[in-house]
């Protein structure tokens, strides 16, 4: 019962904060988009690298067993 009553008051302050300063928080996703978008992009090309090394791998474990 305290978490929902905790939750409740939350939700609400945050719907009253965003209400009230709703072009500062504007400003903060312009400004974090970027970012988000930096850090995602290199985390993307890091899984694409390391897949396309494992890929590799497994051609080279499959030609050598065929000899």
């Amino acid at each position: 019962m305290k978490t929902l009553i905790g939750g409740a008051i939350a939700v609400l302050l945050g719907v009253v904060g965003l209400a009230v300063w709703f072009t500062e928080f504007l400003q903060i996703i312009t400004g974090c988009v970027p970012v988000v978008l930096l850090i995602g992009g290199g985390f993307a090309l890091y899984l694409g690298f390391d897949e396309l090394k494992d890929s590799w791998k497994n051609d080279e474990g499959v030609d050598a067993s065929a000899d």
